[in-house]
C-alpha cells in the first residue's frame, strides 16, 4: 500500500512553518495517541503516520530529503524507537512544554496499560528480472504473538484480580495538608507496578509470559519498479503488543541483486555493446539486449567509440506505475589485434596508397574480413 503524503497527514501546506507544524502534530495527537485510545488499533496506526510524518517535517534535513525525493529518501530504521513513546514523553522531547499544561490535569504518572508491540525487520533479496516484473514471496517470520488462554495477561483464566492496594486503578493517591490547602500526589502503586491487575498463578500455557513464539508465514507483494532499499510494511505482522496492546508492524527491505548486463540509476538502464570498425564507419544495425528480449540499434556512419545511445521507454518501470525509464547503450568499436595480409592491404589501400575507391566501396571490401 503507498504510504500517504507527509503534509496531507498534519494538514499542512508544503510552506508551513515549525509552529505550523507543531499545532497540526499537537492536534492529531490528543486525538490519536495510543495512550489515549487503548486498544484502538485504527488509532494506533493513524498516530503512527502522523507522528512519522512530524518527525520527518521538523528536521530540515530530512524535510528537504523529503521534498526532493518522497518515501523512498528514508528506509525503516529511520523510524526506529518512536513507537514506544510516551504521550508524556512525546510532548516534552517534541518541545511542547509539560503535557499538563496542555490538557490541565494533575501529576499523576503514568500507568501500565496497554502497550504496541516492537516493529520487526525483514531483509529480502530479489533478482534484477523480479524488480523490473515484479513478484509475490512468501517469507517466514518469527515473532511473538498474543497467548490465546489469557489473552496477554500471563495469568491463568479466571485468577486475575484487581489489586487490593489500588483498587485496580494502578495508581496510589495520597492527600496531605499544607498552609496553601490540600495536596493531592499521585504515584504508581508498588504492588502491581501500575497494571492495576494481580494473579497468584501465571498461565501454563505461556508459563506467564503472555506471548509465545511463532513462525508466521506471510505472502508479500512485490511491486515492479522497487528499487535496492526500499521497503514494504506489512500491518500488524510485528512483535505482540504489552497487556493487551496491539503489534507492531512488519517492515521487509527489499535488497535488488545486480545484473550482469544492465546498471540501474533511477529508472533509467545503462549498458554497452561493441561494434566492429568497418560498422562503426559505414553505420548499420545492431541487436541489443533490453529487459524483455532485444531490441534494434541504428548506428549512423562515422560512429565514435563510446557513444551514448538512448532507447527511449526500454528501462525499468517506475514505482507502482507502468510509465518506463529509458535505456543508454555506450558502443564500443572493436579493433582486432590481429589482421590477414589481405586486410593490412585494404588498410594501406584506404591509408592513401591508392585513390581510385571510395572509402564505402574500399570498407564493403573490408566488411567480410572483420
Amino acid at each position: 500500500m503507498a504510504k500517504k503524503d507527509y503534509y496531507e497527514l498534519l494538514g499542512v501546506p508544503r510552506n508551513a512553518s515549525e509552529e505550523d507544524l507543531k499545532k497540526a502534530f499537537r492536534h492529531l495527537a490528543r486525538k490519536y495517541h495510543p495512550d489515549l485510545n487503548p486498544g484502538n488499533k485504527g488509532a494506533e496506526e493513524q498516530f503512527k503516520e502522523i507522528n512519522e510524518a512530524f518527525q520527518v517535517l521538523s528536521d530540515p534535513q530530512k524535510k528537504a530529503q523529503y521534498d526532493q525525493f518522497g518515501h523512498a529518501a528514508f528506509r525503516p530504521e529511520d523510524f526506529a524507537g518512536f513507537r514506544t513513546t510516551s504521550f508524556e514523553d512525546l510532548f516534552r522531547d517534541s518541545g511542547f512544554g509539560d503535557i499538563f499544561n496542555v490538557f490541565g490535569g494533575g501529576g499523576a504518572q503514568r500507568t501500565r496499560g496497554p502497550q504496541p508491540g516492537a516493529d520487526l525487520r525483514y531483509d529480502l533479496e530479489i533478482s534484477f528480472d523480479e524488480a523490473f516484473h515484479g513478484v509475490k514471496k512468501t517469507i517466514e517470520v518469527p515473532h511473538s504473538v498474543e497467548c490465546p488462554t489469557c489473552h496477554g495477561t500471563g495469568a491463568k483464566p479466571g485468577t486475575l484480580k484487581d489489586c487490593p492496594k489500588c483498587g485496580g486503578t494502578g495508581q496510589i493517591r495520597s492527600v496531605r495538608r499544607s498552609p496553601f490547602g490540600q495536596m493531592v500526589q499521585i504515584s504508581t502503586c508498588p504492588q502491581c507496578g501500575g497494571a492495576g491487575k494481580i494473579t497468584t498463578e501465571p498461565c501454563e500455557t505461556c508459563q506467564g509470559r503472555g506471548k509465545l513464539r511463532k513462525v508466521a508465514k506471510i505472502e508479500v507483494k512485490i511491486p515492479r519498479g522497487i528499487d535496492d532499499g526500499q521497503y514494504l510494511r506489512v500491518s500488524g505482522e510485528g512483535e505482540a503488543g504489552e497487556r493487551g496492546g496491539p503489534p507492531g508492524d512488519l517492515y521487509v527491505v527489499v535488497h535488488v541483486a545486480p545484473h550482469p548486463i544492465f546498471e540501474r540509476r533511477g529508472r533509467d538502464l545503462y549498458c554497452k555493446t561493441t561494434i566492429d570498425f568497418a560498422t562503426a564507419i559505414l553505420g548499420g544495425e545492431v541487436q541489443v539486449p533490453t529487459m524483455t528480449g532485444t531490441g534494434g540499434l541504428k548506428i549512423p556512419a562515422g560512429t565514435q567509440t563510446h557513444t551514448v545511445f538512448r532507447l527511449k521507454g526500454q528501462g525499468m518501470p517506475g514505482l507502482n506505475s507502468d510509465r518506463r525509464g529509458d535505456q543508454f547503450v555506450k558502443v564500443v568499436v572493436h579493433i582486432p589485434e590481429k589482421i590477414t595480409k589481405k586486410q593490412k592491404e585494404l588498410l594501406r589501400e584506404f591509408s592513401g596508397e591508392k585513390k581510385e575507391e571510395t572509402s564505402a566501396g574500399f570498407f564493403e571490401k573490408l566488411r567480410g574480413f572483420v
